[in-house]
């Protein structure tokens, strides 16, 4: 696992760090040396959120997602944005490729890896697909973590929420 994922799994929600790695560690010994997970995004800031949002709204570029602030599980640290690292130096966004050869495109190796324990994948919304995303709710709807965020339920001395 390359440094990069390792930094931004240290900043998840505690209660998903360690699975994190566990899935992750997982998904590149079904992969080749050739191809690993690496972490792009993980938690955000409310700020960072509504930065992306303005994206193809207000400020240039195109679209990258339909949720502000508070309604990014990012904010809470339960959610990331993937891709492959290829031959520990290139970024691969190619979602039907199979660096391993294995008759399985290496994206979809991932994502049902992170699926086998509980996760879910932006690949399955109807409306906005987003296949780098991935997140875990613990039960929680997204009203029920909002809540808890502003009623300050946080795990004691950190900005991260009581699941």
């Amino acid at each position: 696992m390359d440094k990069v994922t390792q930094d931004r799994i240290k900043l998840l929600h505690p209660k998903v760090r360690d699975e994190v790695t566990k899935i992750i560690e997982e998904c590149n010994s079904k992969l080749t040396q050739h191809s690993q997970v690496r972490i792009v995004q993980g938690l955000r800031t409310i700020e960072e959120q509504n930065a992306l949002y303005a994206k193809g709204r207000t400020k240039p570029g195109p679209k990258v997602t339909n949720a502000k602030g508070l309604d990014s599980n990012h904010v809470f640290g339960i959610a990331l944005d993937f891709c492959l690292l290829i031959d520990n130096k290139e970024i691969s966004w190619d979602i039907k490729k199979d660096y391993d050869q294995d008759q399985k495109a290496d994206w979809f190796e991932v994502i049902d890896t992170f699926k086998k324990y509980g996760w879910s994948s932006g690949s399955d919304w109807r409306t906005f697909k987003d296949y780098p995303h991935l997140e875990k709710l613990f039960g929680l709807t997204l009203n029920q973590l909002k809540q808890k965020y502003l009623n300050k339920d946080f795990i004691t001395n950190t900005k991260y929420v009581n699941l």
